[in-house]
């Protein structure tokens, strides 16, 4: 009897494919000629110091910034496609930002700003709400234990109960990827604790994560790529073992450092 051999594992789709992406404002260069793919369920760091360009990627990745056509054939493509409708692009993302957790820093309710991710908007208004939504936006703030906070004000909580608020919205519905531009800013230890958690359980309940951050101690273990950003460029990308070394480090911020390991976190120390 012979055996067939089993099928080799498919690579997973591409969730964005930058080639030769320059974007420009005003007089200002904000990203420089990057190249970069990532896979859907892929989780990712883009590390990088302030003005590094790492928020203007995030808001290149989510279509509030174009490339321009530089000589080189610039690829431009979020899965599979050149082209797309902004509203259905921000629906296939979840993007948790400081610039929209202030947005929603009012006196709604939680579970409504929870139940606003449906329609990308600040609020539900005249927005139709099905009971399918209701029971999503339950299910996420019980998953990410806010649930006692549904009745509570935006702007009554704290940081981290926002930032799992927001988390909340980015996942209703379902995208493949949660992408977060600098999570952890004014979070205590607390805070932090809780939310490093909450990420995890993201991660691994299969949603892929790119996290976009200045600190080594934002990545969780189950990051497991790492790509540096410095001047708008990508001056590093790789594994993350071989990436968050004494030298990679210490050259990306400009500062004599040692990174050590534990239980699969990073930390900088030594400046």
């Amino acid at each position: 009897m012979t055996r067939s051999l089993p099928a080799p594992d498919k690579p997973a789709p591409l969730l964005l494919e930058f080639r030769n992406v320059t974007v420009v404002k005003g007089d200002t260069v904000l990203l420089k000629g990057i190249s970069l793919s990532i896979a859907e369920n892929e989780n990712v760091a883009i590390l990088g110091p302030n003005g590094a360009g790492k928020t203007s990627l995030v808001k290149t990745i989510n279509r509030e910034y174009y490339p321009v056509v530089s000589g080189r054939r610039t690829v431009f493509r979020l899965r599979g496609r050149d082209t797309w409708d902004v509203f259905d692009l921000r629906s296939a993302f979840g993007i948790v930002t400081p610039n929209l957790q202030a947005s929603l820093c009012r006196d709604i309710p939680v579970r409504e700003a929870v139940l606003s991710g449906f329609f990308s908007s600040i609020g539900l208004f005249r927005h139709h709400v099905t009971s399918a939504m209701e029971r999503r936006a339950d299910e996420l703030m019980a998953f990410l234990a806010i649930d006692h906070l549904a009745d509570r004000a935006m702007d009554s909580l704290s940081s981290g109960e926002a930032r799992r608020a927001l988390i909340a919205r980015a996942l209703v519905h379902r995208p493949k990827t949660l992408i977060l531009d600098e999570p952890t800013g004014s979070l205590d230890l607390s805070a932090l604790y809780t939310f490093r958690s909450t990420l995890r359980s993201v991660a691994q309940d299969g949603t892929g994560i790119i996290m976009v951050t200045h600190n080594l101690h934002d990545i969780i273990p189950e990051i497991s790529r790492v790509i540096l950003m410095k001047g708008g460029r990508i001056v590093a990308d790789g594994p993350k073992d071989e990436i968050l070394t004494d030298a990679g480090i210490g050259e990306l911020f400009s500062v004599p450092v040692r990174v050590r390991s534990e239980s699969g976190w990073y930390y900088a120390t030594g400046f």
